[in-house]
């Protein structure tokens, strides 16, 4: 019998000795992907690939592997909860290290017990921008990049490279021994309940007062608790003094009023046995927070760093401006950029006729409208850009989700339905010395610049609608598009006033937000680590403004409809 044909390798001898069995035994395949790669190189080596899903489909959320059930409900706001975390200390320092550096926050592997449950490697990382401007570490401030975000995604005014005098303490009168953050301040016209927009102190060697982001997939895939895949923990004294009681008030006060709004409970944390401290956890926006929104849709979180301004036709170029936050795989970007092109572009007749086209007109009424009476600067419009926008792939319309709640109920408690919303400066505040106002800023109704201080040419001090006539984002390195055209047309000035009307009744006149306040403090008192006295003080400030706030209102001539 003849033996079988065997095909003769084209490889010298030598060389085949040398090479490994399986590259030998699949050198054709190789040699194939190679020419093929040459072949691309040399054809579009120049052109720019450009991802794009053409799917349609209306799913693409990650599959979930274990969804742990817990013993209480996270986010029951009724109840005090409890929360340790443990993880090497190594860990950590290279954490810190990376982030010192070169700005990245990484992820520690951590074990977590949340209300008795034991969760272990979950991920946590540091969470915010400016937040974290007054961090030190080993006595020192982080080394600021030309990133860094003031307040909330902003440049430091002034610029430069230095950390703005009185960093890491509360701007205008430092932090006295043994003070906790927020005491001191007075509220009303032009203050900050608890503690003001200054910068937290924060030291990387107390990780219990920290912002974090806890994540339970980011070492096992798949992984939920109770359907969330992150949580946030909040930091105290941006504007919230030592409780962040404004944020829980907004939270409640917009779930209460039927907008879409994360839940949230107070709970104590306890980092690797150090003390023990009262915190305030948010829920984090994700495919568990989608899947309660009315419809099908998609998720998108602005970037402190978006601009809302037409950037072409390349998603790419939007990466700093939007994050999809659902159905990655089967949706993209591309309704957001339509969105702001046609915003950017359309005359101001097409703008009036054809908004309520791809906007939810009454519900955006109600988010400007609450962002107003609850004296948030820092909403869509605000230096941080903290929104969601919710695309209902049904009625294809978009609608505008409140974020980030930590500087509520800051500013003048006399703010207008109509005036622009600014940072509040507390009584006998100034900017730091030498520090000019950067270019488009305006001071909050009331609030007069400090002394030295120039305001830039053409400056406005007044509504929202002179910002957005000249063509000029209003507010303190602030501006959208979509909100100053919004407020400064005549066609929707009805839809606005109808649902500020009838949210100021549901909030203040109704005594919703001092009822909330007194039954969110009661749960706080209950919470391990909590402080009564700062708790108490919080308080006081909070409900004085609360009521400075209804008064001013309650005989505005929109309200009384004269």
């Amino acid at each position: 019998m003849s033996e079988p044909l065997r095909t003769r390798s084209l490889l010298p001898r030598k060389l085949r000795r040398r090479l490994p069995v399986r590259v030998r035994q699949n050198w054709k395949l190789l040699t194939t992907c190679v020419a093929f790669v040459a072949v691309l190189t040399l054809a579009l080596g120049t052109e720019r690939i450009r991802p794009y899903v053409t799917s349609a489909s209306d799913t693409g959320a990650d599959a979930v592997t274990v969804d742990l059930a817990g013993t209480t409900d996270l986010f029951d706001a009724t109840a005090a909860h409890s929360i340790r975390l443990t993880f090497r200390d190594a860990d950590y320092e290279r954490m810190l290290d990376t982030y010192w550096k070169e700005g990245e926050k990484d992820y520690v592997e951590a074990d977590l017990t949340v209300d008795g449950t034991t969760v272990p490697s979950v991920g946590i990382r540091l969470k915010g921008n400016s937040t974290l401007g007054g961090l030190t570490w080993k006595g020192e401030s982080k080394p600021r990049q030309g990133g860094d975000a003031f307040p909330g995604g902003g440049a430091a005014p002034g610029g430069g490279g230095r950390p703005a005098p009185g960093a890491g303490q509360q701007q205008g009168q430092g932090q006295q021994q043994g003070q906790q953050p927020g005491q001191g301040q007075q509220p009303g016209r032009g203050g900050l309940p608890g503690g003001g927009m200054a910068r937290t102190s924060l030291k990387a060697e107390e990780p219990e007062t920290l912002p974090w982001l806890i994540s339970f997939d980011e070492f096992v895939d798949g992984r939920r608790y109770q359907g969330h895949r992150e949580v946030a923990v909040r930091v105290s004294g941006m504007g919230g003094g030592s409780t962040v009681l404004n944020e829980a008030l907004s939270l409640s006060l917009l779930a209460g009023v039927g907008e879409a709004a994360q839940r949230y409970a107070y709970s104590s944390f306890t980092v690797n046995g150090r003390p023990t401290t009262a915190r305030l956890l948010v829920e984090h926006p994700d495919e568990h927070f989608a899947d309660q929104m009315d419809g099908t849709g998609v998720l998108y979180k602005s970037l402190a760093s978006s601009s809302f301004t037409d950037q072409g036709d390349d998603q790419i170029d939007y990466q700093d401006d939007f994050k999809q936050i659902t159905m990655q795989g089967s949706q993209d970007l591309q309704p957001v950029i339509n969105l702001i092109k046609w915003v950017n572009s359309a005359s101001d007749e097409e703008f009036d006729a054809h908004l309520a086209d791809r906007v939810d007109v009454k519900s955006f009424a109600r988010y400007v409208a609450l962002q107003n009476l609850l004296l948030n600067f820092d909403d869509m419009s605000g230096p941080g850009k903290n929104y969601y926008l919710w695309y209902d792939l049904e009625r294809k319309k978009f609608s505008v989700i409140s974020w980030d709640h930590n500087l509520t109920f800051s500013g003048d408690a006399a703010q207008g339905p109509h005036d622009s919303g600014g940072l509040g400066m507390p009584g006998g505040m100034r900017m730091p010395e030498g520090v000019q106002a950067p270019e488009g800023a305006e001071p909050p109704g009331g609030v007069g610049l400090p002394g030295g201080v120039q305001p830039p040419d053409g400056a406005d001090a007044g509504r929202e609608g002179g910002a957005a006539e000249r063509g000029r984002p209003g507010g303190m390195m602030s501006g959208h598009k979509l909100k100053e055209r919004f407020l400064a047309s005549d066609a929707f000035k009805g839809v606005y006033e109808d649902a500020y009307r009838t949210l100021y009744q549901q909030v203040y006149a109704d005594g919703r937000a001092t009822g909330s306040l007194a039954a969110i403090t009661t749960v706080l008192k209950t919470v391990d680590g909590a402080d009564a006295t700062a708790v108490d003080a919080d308080a006081d400030r909070l409900r004085t403004l609360v009521q400075q706030r209804t008064e001013s209102l309650r005989d505005n001539e929109m309200i009384t409809g004269g």
